[in-house]
Order: structure tokens, then C-alpha cells, then sequence
């Protein structure tokens, strides 16, 4: 019994570690601006500032929800936490085109970038969008989030919140 719970241990340590490992940091990746400039995201990583990174596409109803949702509380997150919200679409190179339409219309006031290659997105090793991840001041993933539901922002929130103390 005992060698069972050494073991159990030892296998969740390393579990820990290897998880700890592959999502602490965002990695050195290079997106693309809407004007089709080619950045690097941890140029948009702000020291000192919380960011929001949510991946969406042109395609994904609950990502335009969820984008939607925010932007009703994106000032007061602004006002109240310092936060920054980086929208990345991961529209392939012909649906890109609507993208700015989109977001004029919708008058989100997102950076907006794209992950046309979906480099990022392997490098996060997600799967589907939307996908939010909340990183610290320090440039650390603390939180990450996968789909919407009506009342995901105020969960969110509640993160940023314990950040922001």
C-alpha cells in the first residue's frame, strides 16, 4: 500500500510538472496585424498590465458572443484592472478579408490579430475556439478558458479581480 501511494505521488508530481511546463508562459510566436504587419506576440504581452488573449474566428457563434459579452464590461475592466484584450482570429487567409468588417460593425475595441497559421494556437495546444487565456502582470498563464456560456465574462472577471489585488 505504501509503494502504491509513493508511486501515486511521484505520478502526479510529474504530472504537475509537465502541465506547469507547457502552459506557464505565452510563447515567442509571430502573428500578423490586421494590415498584414508581422509582430511577434509577446510584443503585445504588456509587463505590469493583466492581458486577455481570446481566440475567436469569423465562423464561431459563441466566440462572437463571448467577444460581445465582454465588450459590454471591457470599459469598466479597463477603468477598474488595467486589463488589455487581445482578440486573435484564426481565420484562414480568405476569410480574414471579413474580418475589420466584422469588428466594425460589432464596434469591438480589441488589438485584433491573426493567427492565419495557427502557430500560436499549436504552440498553446488548444483545439477549438473560443479559447481565453488570462495572463499576470508577470506574463504568466494563471487561467485559461475553452467554449462560452451566458455568464463566462463574470467568471473571468472574478480572475482578473484576484489579479488585480
Amino acid at each position: 500500500m505504501k509503494l502504491f501511494s509513493t508511486i501515486a505521488v511521484l505520478g502526479l508530481a510529474i504530472f504537475m510538472t509537465s502541465f506547469e511546463g507547457t502552459m506557464s508562459t505565452v510563447p515567442s510566436v509571430d502573428v500578423k496585424t490586421l494590415d498584414g504587419k508581422t509582430v511577434n506576440i509577446k510584443d503585445y504581452i504588456s509587463k505590469d498590465k493583466i492581458t486577455v488573449m481570446s481566440f475567436w474566428a469569423t465562423w464561431c457563434s459563441p466566440c462572437k458572443r463571448e467577444l460581445d459579452a465582454i465588450m459590454d464590461v471591457y470599459p469598466d475592466w479597463q477603468e477598474e484592472y488595467d486589463v488589455e484584450l487581445l482578440a486573435i482570429t484564426i481565420d484562414d487567409a480568405r476569410s480574414l478579408a471579413k474580418v475589420p468588417a466584422m469588428i466594425e460593425t460589432k464596434g469591438w475595441e480589441y488589438t485584433v490579430l491573426a493567427d492565419v497559421k495557427r502557430e500560436l494556437q499549436k504552440s498553446l495546444n488548444f483545439q477549438t475556439v473560443p479559447q481565453t487565456f488570462l495572463i499576470d502582470k508577470n506574463g504568466e498563464i494563471v487561467y485559461t478558458h475553452s467554449g462560452y456560456n451566458p455568464g463566462d465574462e463574470f467568471e473571468l472577471e472574478d480572475e482578473i479581480k484576484k489579479l488585480a489585488e
